[in-house]
């Protein structure tokens, strides 16, 4: 079990007053707050280690790179993969996706073909699909969701056919928590020669998992989430489609020859990290990385079981309306919720006051919250750093915003 007090101690904005009142952060899912351990080692770099990388061979140069590949190679170790090699350093979720869309998308994607994703995707997960679909003429199709916001996987088969070349799905909700079956979804979708891509976003700061066993072609998640910095990202492909790709960007450092009218590419994964990368970022994404391992991923996934069963149980207690499975095995540390008598904007905003941060509003899933029949949604979510003190505040705090407005 964690000591979450001790943990605390890590995260120096924890101390922080917000209005007068002590800070409590549950706004997680959208970004995670930041150890000493991780703002320490970034300090470090750029105090002794600060130089571009892959290029010079002067000491520096080689110490800077030392700390980016080994970054790459912890990061690989964080999801089960097997070879550095598969793992390119993005800036985060959205421009790991938009790089499968702009490579293996437009190299595989034909007419008449068809990708499916599902009705609770985010707009990251969305948009790039909506985009290539009108690029080529191929049919985007969405896998509905039950009452409890689980996948209708009984409807698969009628969703995925000979024509699905991709199948693009999120590990965890960022609304619901809902944990999806990925790989079955991953083996449906070889069954019938498509890819599977696997947003990651929210499932790699709380999830363990492998991407072997979730036998995804394609995984990208992101730092800021797990206790990193922002603008440093993975995706990770698996070598022969990475190979097969061609690149994204062009400029420096992707390049093997170059002449006045044509170039060779560099190998994977250097062929899709065009220019000087951001180091100081992927060095403290590193850092995140052996953080959360020190902490035990296991241990988290445990403390958040408990902190979202607390959690449903006191908001459902207050009278809110709680989206989402019920099974804990199913969901992760995300309570997403409405009360009727208050806007979620107008909760927040009340909150607020209180020194507590919730996020309120469509969480980049508006097709969901159509199907949800709501505007918006009031959505609380935990990390290794949150108590169930937290909580209780949070649900004190909500009877005073229902006063506002009785």
């Amino acid at each position: 079990m964690l000591d979450v007090e001790t943990i605390r101690k890590d995260f120096p904005i924890l101390d922080t007053l917000m209005h007068g009142r002590p800070l409590v952060w549950l706004d997680s899912a959208s970004t995670s707050q930041k150890p000493r351990q991780v703002v320490d080692r970034m300090v470090r770099f750029y105090e002794s280690e600060n130089s571009n990388v892959h290029r010079g061979v002067y000491e520096l140069s080689e110490k800077a790179t030392a700390a980016y590949e080994g970054a790459r190679a912890a990061c690989g170790r964080f999801i089960g993969a097997r070879n550095a090699r598969s793992i390119i350093f993005t800036r985060g979720t959205t421009e790991s996706i938009n790089l499968v869309r702009y490579t293996w998308g437009r190299a595989n994607v034909r007419e008449g073909d068809e990708i499916l994703v599902t009705e609770m995707e985010h707009h990251s997960n969305l948009i790039p699909w909506q985009l290539l679909a009108q690029e080529t003429g191929a049919t985007l199709r969405h896998l509905p969701i039950d009452d409890e916001g689980r996948l209708r996987m009984d409807l698969l088969d009628q969703h995925m056919t000979e024509r699905t070349k991709l199948v693009a799905v999120g590990l965890m909700s960022n609304v619901l928590g809902t944990i999806n079956p990925v790989r079955r979804l991953a083996d449906a979708a070889h069954a019938v020669g498509a890819r599977i891509l696997v947003d990651a976003a929210q499932a790699a700061p709380h999830l363990p998992f492998d991407v072997n066993e979730l036998d995804a072609d394609f995984l990208a998640y992101s730092s800021h989430k797990m206790c990193g910095p922002t603008g440093a990202g993975v995706l990770y492909g698996r070598e022969d489609l990475l190979e097969a790709m061609p690149p994204f960007h062009g400029g420096g450092e992707m390049i093997r020859e170059v002449w006045a009218d044509r170039a060779t590419w560099n190998e994977i994964p250097y062929k899709f990290e065009a220019g000087t990368p951001n180091v100081a970022q992927a060095v403290g994404m590193g850092a995140a990385v052996e953080y959360l391992e020190d902490v035990g991923r296991d241990d988290i996934r445990e403390h958040e079981k408990e902190m979202v069963a607390y959690a449903i149980e006191r908001l459902e207690a207050a009278g809110a309306v709680v989206y989402g499975p019920r099974d804990v095995e199913e969901r992760g540390g995300v309570a997403s919720f409405n009360l009727d008598e208050v806007h979620p904007h107008d909760m927040a905003t009340i909150l607020d006051q209180e020194g507590i941060c919730i996020r309120a509003g469509h969480h980049c899933a508006q097709p969901l919250m159509r199907r949800l029949d709501v505007a918006a949604t009031a959505r609380a979510s935990f990390y290794l750093y949150n108590s169930p003190q937290d909580i209780d505040a949070l649900v004190d705090a909500l009877a005073k915003a229902k006063g506002w407005f009785a």
